[in-house]
């Protein structure tokens, strides 16, 4: 815009105004707010303006235009030097937030046991490639008296509200497994720990307290041949049975953690679907099926699923799906994914164990 302006001035009548210091600062401000490659775009606009005014001007020769053009050159080059130092100083300070916040993340989130009961399992999580600040992407999977039970969550929004509410829901999840013998009230354990930390003064700011909500799918994997299921407002989980996918959508959808208020007829048990030795079970989060690609087609999990053979460990398989979903994404999440898959094993390798 300044350099538009300076030639403007320079082929009108008022072309007599020094305008050389003008163009001078142009690349100096353009280094305040765009990175070395604007700042270098700014400083060739400069130089195109003064090159065209002079020669317009036919001022070639003149002392005022190689001072400005030495001038130009100087304050470029200290501009573009200080540009690249200043984003090299931004990314190494990302770098460490984000550091600091994945560490963080490992110490919440620990890893799922490869064996657990009558399944194998695996977990998997990914951060997003935008923003240093931390999800709210949570899982744990237990062995209790009662079976194998999982739990995949997300949270609303992220930073520390993030970081308290999903250390809260998997505190909760973690001592109701073993305690309380219906699943459902797992569940409502765990919405009674968050509204009592959502209810401490200054635990979420006001933002949080008002948006904020969290997602969860709760199952468990007894000795016979189902699963156990108690869906708040969570995607799907994904039954891979003799290499079809079928998707376990509640029968009575119920809202996320939070939003209790919009229960009018709370479920005394979960809902129970088949699952027999052999069988695959996906929990995710939306980060899988959300990621889009450069033509904004979403992640077709499913069907990656059916693509990977049934022979496959179910740690191999996950990396697999990871593989995939890179691939889809360019290499680029948007959010950030967590995965827990188990398998069904069959009651020799289960008596074996």
């Amino acid at each position: 815009m300044i350099a538009l302006v300076v030639l403007g001035i320079e082929v009108s009548p008022a072309h007599f105004l020094v305008t050389g210091p003008i163009l001078t600062a142009v690349p100096a401000l353009a280094a305040l707010t765009m990175g070395p490659k604007g700042t270098l775009s700014a400083a060739a606009a400069a130089l195109g303006v003064n090159v065209t005014t002079a020669t317009y001007n036919h001022a070639w020769g003149t002392h005022q235009v190689f001072g400005n053009l030495l001038g130009l050159f100087l304050v470029s080059l200290a501009s573009v030097t200080m540009s690249i130092a200043a984003r090299r100083h931004r990314q190494g300070e990302f770098d460490q937030v984000r550091r600091v916040a994945m560490a963080a993340q490992d110490v919440i989130l620990r890893p799922v046991p490869a064996r657990l009961g009558p399944v194998r399992a695996a977990s998997l999580s990914l951060a997003a490639e935008e923003g240093a600040q931390i999800g709210g992407d949570l899982y744990e999977a237990v062995h209790t008296r009662y079976g194998v039970r999982l739990i995949v969550g997300d949270v609303r929004g992220k930073g520390l509200n993030a970081v308290r509410a999903v250390a809260v829901a998997l505190g909760a999840f973690r001592e109701a497994v073993h305690y309380e013998d219906e699943l459902v009230e797992v569940a409502n354990h765990c919405a009674a720990a968050l509204q009592r930390e959502a209810a401490v003064p200054g635990a979420f700011d006001q933002e949080a307290l008002m948006e904020g909500f969290t997602t969860a799918l709760i199952a468990q994997v007894p000795d016979g041949p189902v699963v156990h299921l108690v869906n708040r407002g969570h995607p799907p989980p994904l039954l891979l049975h003799q290499d079809r996918v079928q998707a376990l959508m509640p029968t009575c959808p119920l809202p996320p953690f939070g939003l209790e208020d919009l229960i009018t007829d709370p479920p005394a048990k979960p809902e129970r679907y088949p699952f027999v030795p052999g069988d695959r079970l996906l929990l995710y989060t939306d980060g899988v099926i959300e990621a889009r690609n450069r033509d904004n087609d979403f992640f077709d999990l499913p069907r990656a699923m059916e693509g990977i053979p049934a022979s496959t460990s179910p740690p191999v398989f996950l990396g697999l799906l990871q593989l995939q979903l890179i691939r889809h994404a360019e290499g680029r999440l948007a959010d950030d994914v967590a995965m827990i898959l188990v398998e069904r094993l069959n009651e020799e390798a289960n008596c074996a164990y």
